[in-house]
């Protein structure tokens, strides 16, 4: 939210992105404020797109890439201090780069401070380098440039003699004449690095070639094209259902609680006495069933309003919040235990049931249903908190309404269903103790995910003290006796008792034992993929048997591809990066799979290219793109330019199997943790290989 099991399928966000895209969530505007004065600022303003967020500067080493701006040619002008945001970043514990990472979403201003020592030679020249990230993807660090020159300032020194004057004059036209030869450097790099034979001549000491086979950098945007839909990671759309489907499971969850299910007979018997005409019962039942949608969906879209939802992906990964919503599970969980009764202030209810004898018609039908949605809160509070929290760490707008729409589906259809078929009534089982047993089996699956939340504080904090083998050993003990609870092995004090086990009790104590049985090799260190999502990641397991890794042997795109033409197998490019922390999440769940593994090591020709690689070039490129100059430093931007040039996308992470000459052989992969599907991607591709 994607390394999930069925439970979270809805809960965390697949990507919503097709592969063959490029992504520009960042825009900058940078001016310079004049003033009378000769210190003025410098504005970087940074707008991001909702669910993206960029680095704060100066990040530890070994991390993403921090915010930075670098000047190349200063000349009249003094900097004063370092540049400061607007406003205060967030501040979150990474465990895959094992330090606490900041950041800005939505918008921030760096104010660079200035000091303008010659108004008449002023030039000032530089960019802002940065990286841009969202919970699915990072994209490689991009560069903005920037440029202000004398006539961006006011002349506040204009009365000078004649000889200054003169100097002045002199310097400014030594400056032109500096920007010019720079000009001229720079066409003549432009035409070093196109792609050219290897007997290019171009190439200097001081101007770099991109390539010595520029037909292994010929797009191949058109023939992605062509794949069109057959493109195995394109889940646009897909995730809609996902969190729609876990929005109806969670009210169908809710509907069997205590809560909720003794109110279907009663709310309809209410609607059907209340008119002598069945249909005019019925058209109000439908009413109260699209009320019920209605107030829950609003829920859903203020929630999301009042916050935002980048603010709720930030508090998703938030410590305190994490802590504090780990403490209101373990207390729904005791409540539900039958310890005591949470319920809301009385006067709520009390009003909302005065609104509805009070008014009449539709009003009053509305009123009701919000007097549903109150009294039914102790069942429905954790599972509507759960679920507005887990969507919007997608960062999606839509998500938490998207969800809320499932619930309250799930919720509303037996109540119009059963007013327009009151004679099932008769068929539904009773209330009794199957509804206690339902709400303690509630109680322990939120302990279990409370330690979920409790996990980020831990990992945030770094308390050690819920590592993966103490969180393993609690929800093994957690669904073990989940499991005995079902075979009436153990009772609470509102349980009657069990004169024998149903067939439904019995197979769902399988489940939970069989699921406890399950995650006992995890204590040695294997991998147990089904719950990735909520154990603690593995590197914090101090006993760990399990190896089976998948590692590249070549870093360099032409040195694998004449690997791969000597040996006759086909390429996978890997577009990676340092700070992609999906990355390393298909690393661990999806290359970790057998099949996979025997792929990739033995069928395939593996490139992993870092598109964050800081290590310099050996002479700077100088390439043309999208009617711009853009010049390559790193061996991190010559990789980032071959994907958008060449597959014209710059999300990661980004696979794409080749041919010996470049060409495409199958549709691109994107981020999805589907190993039958990455095993598909490469399957096909193998295939379409051996056919030529």
């Amino acid at each position: 939210m994607n390394r999930k099991s069925i439970i979270s399928a809805g809960l965390i966000f697949v990507s919503l992105l097709t592969c063959a895209q490029i992504l520009t969530p960042v825009k900058w505007d940078i001016r310079l404020i004049d003033s009378e004065s000769a210190e003025k600022e410098i504005l970087f303003t940074a707008t991001l797109d909702p669910g993206w967020h960029v680095y704060d500067m100066n990040l530890p080493k070994g991390g993403p890439i921090s915010t930075s701006i670098l000047c190349e040619r200063r000349q009249g002008v003094e900097l004063i201090g370092e540049p400061k945001a607007s406003v205060a970043p967030v501040a979150v514990y990474d465990d895959m780069f094992n330090m606490e990472l900041r950041w800005y979403s939505g918008k921030v201003v760096f104010t660079q401070k200035i000091k303008v020592t010659d108004p008449k030679s002023f030039a000032l020249k530089g960019e802002v380098e940065f990286m841009a990230c969202n919970d699915e993807t990072c994209l490689p660090p991009d560069r903005v440039a920037f440029s202000f020159g004398r006539n961006d300032v006011k002349q506040t020194s204009m009365h000078g003699s004649a000889e200054e004057t003169a100097d002045a004059d002199t310097a400014g036209t030594d400056a032109a004449a500096t920007d010019a030869a720079g000009d001229t450097a720079d066409a003549d790099m432009q035409a070093a690095a196109t792609p050219a034979p290897p007997d290019h001549k171009g190439a200097t000491a001081k101007q770099g070639v991109l390539t010595a086979q520029p037909e292994l950098w010929t797009p191949v945007t058109e023939d992605m094209k062509a794949f069109g839909e057959q493109n195995p990671a394109s889940t646009d759309g897909a995730s809609w259902w996902l969190i729609f489907l876990a929005g109806f499971a969670g009210g169908f969850i809710a509907l069997l609680t205590p809560c909720v299910w003794p109110m279907i007979p009663m709310t309809v018997s209410f609607f059907l006495k209340r008119n002598s005409q069945r249909r005019k019962a019925i058209r109000e039942a439908v009413f109260y069933g699209l009320s019920i949608i209605a107030i829950y969906l609003a829920m859903g879209l203020l929630i999301t309003i009042a916050f935002g939802a980048s603010a709720l992906n930030d508090l998703s990964t938030n410590a305190v919040f994490n802590i504090a919503f780990f403490l209101l599970l373990i207390l729904f969980a005791v409540s539900f235990f039958g310890a005591f009764e949470l319920v809301l202030p009385a006067s709520w209810t009390n009003k909302m049931d005065a609104k509805a004898d009070s008014t009449s018609g539709i009003l009053s039908i509305f009123f009701m249903a919000f007097t549903l949605a109150l009294v039914s809160f102790s069942c429905t509070g954790p599972i509507i908190g759960t679920l507005l929290v887990e969507t919007a760490s997608g960062g999606s707008v839509a998500g938490p309404a998207v969800g809320m729409a499932g619930f309250a589906l799930a919720l509303a259809v037996p109540f119009a269903f059963f007013a327009v078929f009151p004679n099932l009534l008769q068929n539904m089982p009773k209330s009794g103790s199957w509804l206690n047993s339902v709400k303690v089996v509630l109680g322990f699956l939120e302990l279990a995910l409370a330690l979920k939340f409790l996990s980020v504080a831990d990992l945030a904090y770094g308390w050690r003290i819920l590592d993966r083998e103490v969180f393993l050993v609690l929800w093994i003990i957690i669904f073990a006796l989940l499991g005995y609870y079902l075979l009436g092995k153990l009772r609470f004090r509102h349980d009657s008792e069990q004169q024998h086990v149903s067939v439904t009790r019995l197979f769902s104590a399988i489940l939970s034992l069989a699921f406890a049985v399950y995650m006992l090799p995890g204590l040695w260190g294997a991998p147990l993929k089904a719950i990735s999502a909520f154990a603690p990641p593995l590197y914090t397991q101090d006993f760990n048997l399990y190896e089976n890794q998948v590692h590249s042997v070549f870093h360099d795109y032409e040195e694998g591809m004449n690997h791969a033409k000597k040996n006759k197998k086909p390429v996978l490019i890997d577009f990676s990066g340092f700070g992609c922390v999906n990355c390393r999440k298909m690393e661990a769940s999806v290359w970790t799979d057998p099949q996979v593994k025997r792929l990739l090591d033995e069928r395939y020709v593996l490139i992993t290219l870092m598109v964050d690689d800081k290590s310099k070039l050996p002479a700077p490129i100088t390439v043309a793109e999208g009617g711009k100059k853009r010049t390559l430093k790193s061996i991190g931007d010559k990789w980032s330019y071959l994907q958008r040039a060449k597959f014209g996308a710059n999300a990661q992470p980004f696979y794409v199997i080749l041919n010996h000459e470049g060409k495409l052989l199958a549709p691109p992969y994107a981020y999805s943790e589907d190993v039958s599907k990455y095993v598909l991607f490469l399957s096909e591709g193998l295939k379409k290989y051996q056919q030529q």
